[in-house]
């Protein structure tokens, strides 16, 4: 991927309301055909096992960027791109607590902190609906639904812990099509992980998603799950790390890349 073939400009645009703390609600849907991304934050003592806890687990953790020590500018995902401030809202986690919910990191920012920006399902939920394929959290204008599943991810040094994933509800033929469509989009999570049986992961009740809104599902349809990049806070909850941030579920980084040169074959 190049930082030359992207819009920066429509990027830049709609990082600026979010930056000026004017939108604070959840990206599903903003910037359609740019890329958006998972947030993890971390001091430099705890990021290279992160790093490869990510390429342990790149269905849920697939990488975009990582940053330099204390550097908030990510100059390959975007123009004038800072993680302090372009994120809707963030979540500071300490000893696995969530403490915080800010719309701004400027004031908690420590010169050891190394960013990693992770793909996120929204790059091909465009890919599915140019594809005919109708998302029922878009059609509700709701964040989608993301559930914790007993699932293990593949640890690393500190970081182990269970598999989030996300659901969009489909007709089986629909489902078929989605698995055909996504499995082209591997650094955006790819294809789906499990179709159908909630309770084979661990999934008690889709009505009560752990992140993200409840979504209706029809009686012809059945549960489709991808991996999620909400899985590291998963992981923050149940290895417990000093400090990390992450965003708030749904609550997107826009970078500057298209969705379309995401897609593979």
């Amino acid at each position: 991927m190049s930082a030359l073939t992207t819009a920066p400009s429509l990027g830049w645009q709609a990082r600026q309301p979010i930056r000026r703390g004017e939108h604070q609600g959840h990206t599903s849907g903003l910037a359609p055909g740019l890329v958006q991304g998972n947030l993890m934050i971390l001091p430099q003592a705890l990021a290279a096992d992160f790093l490869l806890f990510c390429q342990r687990n790149p269905k849920s953790c697939p990488l975009l960027a990582v940053s330099e020590p204390g550097d908030p500018f990510l100059p390959t995902l975007g123009q004038d791109i800072d993680i302090r401030s372009d994120v809707p809202s963030y979540r500071v986690w300490r000893d696995g607590m969530l403490v915080g919910q800010p719309s701004d990191l400027t004031a908690l920012w420590q010169d050891d902190f190394v960013t990693f920006v992770l793909g996120c399902s929204f790059s091909f939920e465009q890919a599915l609906i140019e594809a005919g394929i109708p998302l029922r959290h878009v059609q509700q204008g709701r964040n989608v639904a993301m559930y914790r599943t007993n699932v293990p991810t593949q640890s690393a040094g500190p970081f182990a812990g269970p598999m989030v994933v996300s659901m969009r509800p489909m007709t089986p033929a629909d489902a078929i099509r989605a698995v055909q469509v996504t499995s082209r989009f591997a650094q955006v999570h790819g294809a789906p992980v499990h179709l159908g049986r909630p309770d084979l992961i661990g999934i008690a009740d889709l009505a009560q998603p752990d992140f993200g809104d409840p979504v209706d599902i029809g009686p012809d349809e059945i549960p489709v799950f991808w991996a999620c990049g909400v899985t590291p806070q998963s992981v923050a909850m149940a290895t417990r790390p000093p400090l990390c941030i992450t965003h708030s579920p749904g609550c997107m980084l826009v970078t500057d890349w298209l969705n379309h040169q995401l897609a593979t074959g």
